[in-house]
C-alpha cells in the first residue's frame, strides 16, 4: 500500500514506530516549515519527522513568530524537530535566524498574515517570503526544493474582489489564468519564481492551493473547524439549538474541503517526487459534501438540535451573534477546565461568515492524481477528527 493511501485516516491517528533512530544523527532530508504552528505547519511539523515519511529520514526546523503553547504537547516528540522563533517580517531577524540553518534542503511556506486591504495584503506577505527566500536560497547550498501554499482565491479572487470580479467557472483546474485584480497569491508566485532564477533550475518548486482547511490549531485565522466548535459550545451553554447562520446555496449546494494532514502530505509528495517538480497542484479531499450534513454532524457530536436554512429573514451572521460573549466563554473555559484561552483567539467569526456563505465552488484533483498523488479523505470522518482533536486537548469541552 502507498504511504499516500496509508495516511488516509491522518496523521493524527498515526502511530510511532519507539524503535526508530535516524542512524548517527544523519537526515538526508531537512525540512524548513515558515508557520509551524499554522494550520498545515503543524500537521507538516508531525508527519515530516514520522518513521514512514518519503525522503527521510528528516530533520526538521519549525519557525513562527510565536512559541508553540506550552499546553500542548511538543511535535513529534523524540524526533528531530527544532523549533526557532523568528518574526519574518523583520528581514533583519529573518537573516539572524535563518541564515545558520545552512542544512536545509526543503523549504515548506505556509505562513500568512492577514490585513485589512488587498494590497496590504500584498505588500505584506510578498515583504514575508522575499524575506525568507532571500535568506535560505543563498545560504542553503544544498536546497533542492521550495513548496508554496496559496489557495483557492487564486480562482475566485481576493476577499477584497469577492462580487466584484467574476470567479472563474468551476470545477477549477490549475491551467486557468489569472483573475484580473490585485491578489497576493499572483504576487507570492511571482517572488518565488524570481528568487529561484539565480539557482539556474537546481531548486524546484510546487504551488499548493487548498480550499477550506479542516485542521487543528487553536488560534489560527483560519480554522474554520475551531470556530464551529467554539460556537457549538457556546449555543451547548446557553441552551440553544446549533442554528445555521449561512446562506441556502452552501447549505444545500456541494461544497469541498482540504484535511490539513492531507495538504501536509501532497506537500511532502511534491517536494520529493521528480513528476511534481515546477507544478502547481489543487488539494481538496477528493469527495464532496454538504453543510447541511455536516451541520448535523457537528450537532450531534456536542449533543446539540440541528436547525438549518429556514429563510433569509432569519439569516444571521456569527460576527453579530458572538459579539458581548467573550465573558460567556471565561466561564465556560473555567467550568470545563479547559486550555486557558480568549474568545477572540479561536472564535474567527468574520472567515467562518465568508465561508458559510459562498456560492457552489469545487475544484478538481486530476493534475495531481496523474502526476502521481494518489491521497484522499472521507470528509465527514476528516471533520470528526478534527473535532476530537479539539476536544483531546481541551480546546472545547
Amino acid at each position: 500500500m502507498s504511504w499516500w493511501w496509508s495516511g488516509a485516516i491522518g496523521a493524527v491517528k498515526k502511530k510511532l514506530d519507539d524503535d526508530f533512530n535516524a542512524a548517527a544523527g544523519k537526515y538526508p532530508s531537512v525540512g524548513l516549515v515558515i508557520g509551524a504552528t499554522g494550520i498545515v505547519g503543524m500537521s507538516l511539523v508531525e508527519i515530516l519527522p514520522l518513521p514512514d515519511t518519503p525522503g527521510g529520514p528528516w530533520k526538521v526546523y519549525a519557525v513562527s513568530r510565536r512559541p508553540r503553547s506550552s499546553l500542548l504537547p511538543p511535535p513529534s516528540d523524540g524526533f528531530a524537530v527544532e523549533t526557532v522563533l523568528c518574526d519574518i517580517s523583520d528581514p533583519a531577524d529573518a537573516l539572524t535566524k535563518l541564515s545558520p540553518l545552512t542544512d536545509v534542503t526543503h523549504l515548506f511556506y505556509v505562513a500568512w498574515a492577514n490585513r485589512e486591504s488587498e494590497t496590504e495584503n500584498i505588500a505584506a506577505n510578498t515583504a514575508m517570503l522575499r524575506n525568507v527566500l532571500d535568506v535560505v536560497v543563498p545560504s542553503a547550498p544544498n536546497l533542492q526544493h521550495v513548496c508554496l501554499q496559496t489557495g483557492r482565491k487564486h480562482y475566485i479572487g481576493s476577499f477584497d474582489s469577492l462580487g466584484k470580479v467574476k470567479a472563474h467557472d468551476p470545477p477549477f483546474h490549475e491551467d486557468l489564468p489569472r483573475l484580473p485584480a490585485p491578489n497576493f497569491y499572483y504576487a507570492q508566485e511571482d517572488i518565488l519564481f524570481e528568487s529561484l532564477r539565480s539557482r539556474d533550475g537546481a531548486v524546484t518548486w510546487s504551488v499548493h492551493r487548498p480550499t477550506a482547511i479542516f485542521g487543528f490549531a487553536p488560534t489560527s485565522l483560519m480554522n474554520i473547524v475551531g470556530t464551529l466548535c467554539v460556537y457549538a459550545t457556546i449555543c451547548k451553554r446557553e441552551g440553544e439549538p446549533l442554528r445555521w447562520p449561512g446562506s441556502r446555496i452552501a447549505w444545500e449546494g456541494f461544497s469541498d474541503a482540504s484535511d490539513a494532514d492531507l495538504i501536509a502530505e501532497q506537500h511532502i509528495w511534491a517536494a520529493v517526487d521528480p513528476y511534481a517538480r515546477n507544478e502547481a497542484f489543487n488539494c481538496s479531499n477528493g469527495d464532496v459534501f454538504k453543510w447541511k450534513h455536516l451541520w448535523t454532524t457537528l450537532a450531534e457530536q456536542f449533543e446539540l438540535e440541528a436547525v438549518g436554512y429556514i429563510g433569509e429573514v432569519e439569516r444571521f451572521k456569527l460576527e453579530v451573534a458572538m459579539k458581548g460573549k467573550e465573558e460567556l466563554w471565561e466561564k465556560i473555559v473555567e467550568e470545563n477546565h479547559l486550555v486557558p484561552t480568549k474568545l477572540e483567539e479561536v472564535g474567527n467569526w468574520w472567515f467562518v461568515d465568508i465561508m458559510l456563505n459562498n456560492e457552489e465552488h469545487l475544484d478538481t484533483m486530476n493534475k495531481s492524481k496523474e502526476h502521481g498523488f494518489l491521497g484522499f479523505r472521507n470528509t465527514r470522518n476528516s471533520f470528526i477528527s478534527w473535532i476530537d482533536k479539539m476536544k483531546g486537548y481541551k480546546i472545547v469541552p
